[in-house]
Formats: structure tokens, C-alpha cells, sequence
């Protein structure tokens, strides 16, 4: 029982990391739309999820991404296809961009009230029920 409800843990605490970290490049492509040559940064989600969690298979989390001295992968950075070129060669799509943002935004904020709503119900659960 302890142990499920660890994975559960451990499972939204890997999404929500990941989701600050998407966060914190999309925010990171964002600010830089108006630099010269600068190459858009992200991250495919669950890909890097199921590697985060050791649900895609032995090998997988060197394979998606690198390895940090804590002995976590981080997701495999990759580059934005630019939807046109652009003179200077930046291929920040700024449509692309404020979309993501709050699309991630949302998500982030959606496992952050799944994990509150599961210590919630933990905590009923664990009341006697003349603590009411």
C-alpha cells in the first residue's frame, strides 16, 4: 500500500519537475525571440517522463536525454523547426511559443491540484471518524 502511494508521488513529482523545466526553456526561447541566431530549445514531455520514471524500458533515461551528477536524466533537449526562416536566423516562433507556455502552464498547475487533491483525500482517510 506504502509503496503505491510512493509511486504515485514520485510519478507526479517527476512531472512536475519536468514541468518546470519545460517552463524555464520555453520562458528562456521567449526572451531571447529578439536575439540574432538564436536556435529555440524544447523538450518532448512524455518521452522524458516515461524516462524519468523508468517506464520506457532499461537504458531509456541515458538514451533520452543525459545523465546529471545526481544520477537523473534530463530530457533531451532538441531544436525548433522555424516555421518560416527568418533573416537573422532566430527561430522563435513567438504564436508557438505563448502557446506552449500556457499550455505547459495549465498542465503544471492541473498536477500541482491532482497531488493536493491525493494528500487531501490521504489525510481524510487517516482521520478517525470522530475527529470530524
Amino acid at each position: 500500500m506504502i509503496a503505491r502511494l510512493t509511486e504515485s508521488f514520485d510519478f507526479h513529482s517527476q512531472a512536475l519537475s519536468l514541468r518546470a523545466e519545460r517552463q524555464r526553456l520555453i520562458a528562456g526561447n521567449i526572451a531571447n525571440a529578439d536575439t540574432p541566431g538564436f536556435q529555440a530549445r524544447d523538450f518532448e514531455f512524455a518521452s522524458a517522463l516515461r524516462a524519468a520514471t523508468g517506464s520506457a524500458g532499461p537504458g531509456s533515461a541515458i538514451a533520452a536525454g543525459v545523465m546529471t551528477p545526481g544520477g537523473r536524466s534530463a530530457p533531451a533537449l532538441r531544436y525548433a523547426v522555424p516555421s518560416q526562416t527568418n533573416l537573422d536566423s532566430n527561430t522563435v516562433d513567438m504564436d508557438r511559443e505563448r502557446a506552449a507556455f500556457a499550455d505547459n502552464a495549465v498542465k503544471y498547475e492541473s498536477t500541482l491540484r491532482f497531488i493536493n487533491g491525493s494528500v487531501r483525500t490521504l489525510l481524510d482517510a487517516m482521520k478517525s471518524h470522530h475527529q470530524g
